[in-house]
């Protein structure tokens, strides 16, 4: 079976496919892409189902020996590339050669990038998933991030050429490339537990992600959010983009490696067509929150759908 070597995995470097969902009430967390839309959108352009396995790279990215001929595709933050001698920057499709080496360079933008190949990478599923999960180590190669000499299977090739198209950045997530994103809430599922004003101040400044950040949450350092009856609950499920807060009123944002339930009270809860732009985001970024309703967090999701669809339909 055909592979991609690593040479140099990165900083931290995982096989994510679309999360091990259906588990979660038996204690199995999701994980999944931190920015699903950058994924998806990665395997489009490589000729791939949504739900084939990918690699995330944050920050700083891999050196990667390919076996064979195969369409690759790169979307979510932005790298300088070289493929053997050839150099450009990252976002769009293109062909590596048996034997070529491909290297990611500086960072021009955005936090996690998504590496997709066409066929998918063929590590063993865990519970109908090849998402890696860090805290409890699940999927992916032994639960872990990449580490150099690892080798990762590829899958056939779908049986359609895949288009080379490169995806211009206007249908990428915003990248957050000034480290400013806002980011829309629904209250709750737990507002009723904090004071009356906690909504206007999670709006009223900017929160910084801090170094204590990860896969599972981002602990952000801004207005305290004060609670009414204490900081305890009996534990409850944690969605993707909830806002639990604990006793020092700051709160976490839950994201893709989230426990499967929670004992803080949740304020509110990031609406999920601004996941993706949540998962772009890095320690040192901020966030300005702003509070929706149900009709604009449902009609958000709806177009950025049909947008999904239009591409994916474009690059068939």
């Amino acid at each position: 079976m055909a592979a991609v070597h690593v040479v140099k995995p990165g900083l931290l470097t995982t096989v994510q496919d679309r999360g091990r969902w259906g588990f979660q009430a038996l204690g199995v967390s999701v994980a999944g892409p931190m920015d699903p839309v950058s994924q998806r959108i990665a395997n489009a352009m490589a000729g791939n189902p949504p739900d084939a396995a990918t690699l995330e790279i944050t920050l700083a990215g891999p050196e990667l020996v390919f076996d064979d001929e195969r369409q690759v595709a790169i979307s979510g933050a932005q790298f300088e590339i070289a493929l053997d001698q050839r150099q450009f920057l990252s976002g769009g499709a293109f062909v590596v050669g048996p034997g070529a080496t491909l290297r990611f360079g500086r960072r021009v933008r955005g936090t996690r990038a998504y590496l997709a190949v066409a066929g998918g990478f063929d590590t063993p599923p865990v519970l109908s998933s090849r998402a890696t999960h860090l805290p409890s180590m699940l999927g992916g190669l032994g639960g872990r991030a990449l580490v150099a000499g690892d080798r990762l299977p590829c899958g056939p090739p779908p049986p359609r050429p895949a288009s080379t198209a490169f995806v211009q950045p206007t249908a990428i997530p915003d990248a957050v490339p000034d480290g400013r994103a806002t980011l829309r809430v629904l209250p709750g599922p737990q507002s009723d537990r904090f004071s009356d004003d906690a909504l206007e101040a999670l709006q009223s400044a900017p929160y910084h992600v801090t170094p204590s950040s990860n896969r599972m949450g981002f602990r952000l350092n801004g207005p305290a959010l004060m609670h009414t009856r204490g900081a305890d609950i009996i534990s409850d499920p944690t969605p993707l983009g909830v806002l639990q807060v604990p006793a020092s009123g700051q709160p976490i944002l839950l994201m893709a490696d989230r426990q499967t339930s929670g004992g803080y009270p949740k304020v509110a809860t990031v609406i999920t067509a601004d996941i993706a732009v949540a998962g772009q985001l890095g320690p040192g970024d901020t966030i300005a929150f702003a509070v929706c309703s149900r009709a604009e967090a449902l009609a958000a999701l709806i177009g950025q759908e049909r947008r999904l669809m239009a591409m994916e339909a474009a690059l068939r």
